[in-house]
């Protein structure tokens, strides 16, 4: 790997499963807002780990169907 690409940060922890929930306002794949999303790049990686490891708690609050869908 080239030295000058490598870095010491921490991922993204997008599954590009980019579906906001309507109801917790939380993505359905990686359970981040849609301002924690836009301002991960921003975040300094003390604050990148600190919301990884809260992100795990998420899930529950994005359970069930990820489209709506209309019945006839």
């Amino acid at each position: 790997m080239d030295e000058v690409w490598k870095r010491e940060e921490v991922e993204s922890p997008c599954v590009k499963l980019c579906i906001i929930h309507p109801d917790s306002g939380f993505c359905m794949g990686c359970y981040r807002t849609g301002l924690e999303i836009s301002e991960w790049s921003n975040m300094s990686p003390i604050e990148r780990q600190l919301k990884m490891k809260e992100l795990p708690s998420r899930a529950g609050k994005v359970r069930g169907r990820r489209r709506k869908m209309n019945k006839p």
